[in-house]
């Protein structure tokens, strides 16, 4: 099947901003999205697809011939595939707070016309749903037939059914929680004073850091084991280096060229700051008015957000007696699974939403 060709990142600016969960107010915003499909003339086919923490817009297709990869979850969209744009209009954004053509630290000022830097202010999930809201309604959607992400796209997901009940029918969080875990959020305090001691040594020290939860242990013994990347002659120096050593410093030096240090902060911070059950004394009681179908999809062998997480959605759901589904992609990948195992997740989010 062929995917959706070649595309086009577009933009939108809303002049008079959003005020943020903070109480502070952020204007202009602007957003960078790309659309694959049309919306039908009841305006209610539409799919939001959320993106993860480095992630962008382009979810699908090339923007040129010569892109040497295609967008992110490329083989999930497209005629045919599971998210199928001859049924659906599919829409991706760049978050509040990312780097890839919307709002964030490393937009201007329009005060001062430099950076906001570390002076934007702290933003939350909720607040990239509401300038997601507010982009749909600019493109005419009425109706959502489901918002879907991995990861911090799934958080995303889980906020929209909660925000917006009326407008989403479905929800598809994979890798996904009610809130991080507390190693997971002892993994984003490492990553984020990375970070704080160096701008750019540090964002790729976080990088490494955040690579190494993204992966089992047995994708990291399966791809590397005790390979050597030093000859022999230099491995009894310090800086000798293990084939995984070196991945980590390539993966880190190659997001310092495309990304934010300060967007790292403000988004990570943003995932700290994610709790549905706020508020409530139990999930179940902080889920009880929850409207969306919900699709949660584990990873078997995920250390970031493990396969109990999205269980216990599932189960403070249905003591509502609400429509919560669980499926688990099984894989040696960990967390990154949602980026490799298209196969078994396009089957899986196919199967649900055609049984909507």
């Amino acid at each position: 099947m062929e995917g959706v060709g070649l595309v086009h990142t577009r933009s939108v600016t809303f002049p008079e901003g959003l005020t943020l969960s903070c109480g502070a107010t952020l204007a202009p915003l602007a957003v960078a999205y790309e659309t694959y499909g049309e919306l039908n003339a009841a305006r209610d086919n539409a799919i939001l697809i959320c993106h993860a923490l480095t992630g962008d817009a382009h979810a699908a297709g090339r923007h040129t011939p010569e892109d040497k990869a295609p967008g992110w979850w490329d083989p999930l969209i497209g005629p045919g595939r599971a998210f199928d744009t001859e049924r659906y209009y599919v829409i991706c954004s760049n978050i509040l707070g990312g780097c890839a053509g919307s709002t964030g630290p490393a937009s201007l000022h329009p005060a001062t016309g430099r950076p906001y830097g570390r002076s934007f202010p702290v933003i939350t999930v909720a607040d990239m749903v509401k300038l997601q809201h507010r982009l749909l309604a600019e493109l005419g959607v009425r109706r959502l037939v489901a918002v879907a992400g991995g990861s911090l796209g799934g958080l995303q997901a889980l906020e929209w059914g909660r925000a917006y009940p009326a407008l989403v029918e479905n929800v598809v969080a994979i890798g996904a929680a009610a809130a991080l875990s507390t190693q997971a959020l002892a993994w984003n305090y490492a990553q984020r004073q990375a970070i704080l001691l160096d701008p750019v040594q540090g964002l790729a020290l976080a990088r490494a850091i955040g690579t190494i939860t993204y992966k089992s242990d047995l994708s990291w013994r399966r791809k590397f084991g005790h390979a050597w990347a030093s000859p022999p002659e230099e491995r009894y120096r310090l800086d000798s280096r293990l084939q995984v050593e070196s991945y980590l410093a390539y993966q880190g030096e190659k997001l310092v060229r495309r990304f934010d240090a300060d967007s790292y902060l403000y988004l990570t911070k943003a995932m700290d700051l994610f709790d549905l059950q706020e508020g409530y004394p139990s999930l179940t009681a902080a889920l009880a008015g929850y409207r969306p179908r919900v699709l949660m999809v584990g990873i078997s062998s995920d250390f970031l957000f493990p396969p109990y997480q999205q269980k216990e959605i599932v189960r403070a759901l249905r003591a509502n007696k609400k429509s919560a589904a669980y499926r688990e992609i099984i894989s040696p990948y960990g967390h990154d699974a949602f980026l490799i195992e298209f196969d078994q997740l396009g089957y899986i989010i196919e199967e649900f939403l055609l049984g909507a």
